[in-house]
């Protein structure tokens, strides 16, 4: 998989406070923002899942969203940019 170069601008603390956190870590400024980015689409879809399933299934009950939550992080990956990957 190829990686895009993407011009971003940034409010001068957060720049701050993304390199200081990428330099705690032990990463690079892009590692670290690709990783926060990949967080957000997981949790997205995350969210459309659990919407999905909602509306086939009904309300779900909270303690039923957190298990599927706890299930969904244990076990989940972003995959993208490859359709029918299974």
């Amino acid at each position: 998989m190829g990686a895009e170069k993407l011009s971003i601008s940034l409010d001068s603390d957060l720049a701050a406070a993304v390199r200081a956190a990428a330099g705690e870590q032990g990463v690079s400024v892009s590692t670290w923002l690709a990783d926060a980015a990949q967080a957000q689409v997981r949790q997205r879809r995350l969210r459309e899942a659990l919407d999905a399933l909602a509306s086939e299934e009904g309300e779900l009950d909270p303690a039923e969203i957190d298990r599927l939550i706890t299930d969904a992080r244990r076990t989940s990956r972003v995959v993208i940019g490859t359709k029918g990957a299974a």
